[in-house]
């Protein structure tokens, strides 16, 4: 074999600094989302949506609520609650005390 060629702390300082010029990674800028602005009340048309739309819903669960009637999810739980206790919407699975999914409710 042959021996390795040294090398002066020169060489060595300038083939380091060419081969991190071109390899420096660059920091990414992160993804910014904008603020929704949903309601926190509901008005009249909202509410009337509420009756008519989200009773005949395959799939209910807050974020659904939230999707479709551009209202924040404190106030989809309660319209939940409220069509649950109309006896509109009926459980389907808890998954957790705060996790509930529901569906139509095909005897009403």
């Amino acid at each position: 074999m042959a021996p390795k060629e040294k090398k002066t702390k020169e060489q060595i300082a300038a083939a380091a600094a060419a081969g991190s010029r071109k390899n420096k990674k660059k920091w990414s800028k992160g993804k910014s989302k904008d603020k929704l602005n949903h309601a926190v009340l509901f008005d009249k048309a909202t509410y009337d949506k509420l009756l008519s739309e989200i009773p005949k819903a395959r799939l209910i669960t807050p974020h659904t609520v939230c999707e479709r009637l551009k209202v924040n999810a404190s106030l989809a739980r309660q319209a939940i609650r409220f069509l649950r206790d109309q006896g509109l919407i009926k459980i389907v699975g808890e998954h957790h005390h705060s996790q509930y999914i529901y569906t139509r409710n095909t005897s009403a």
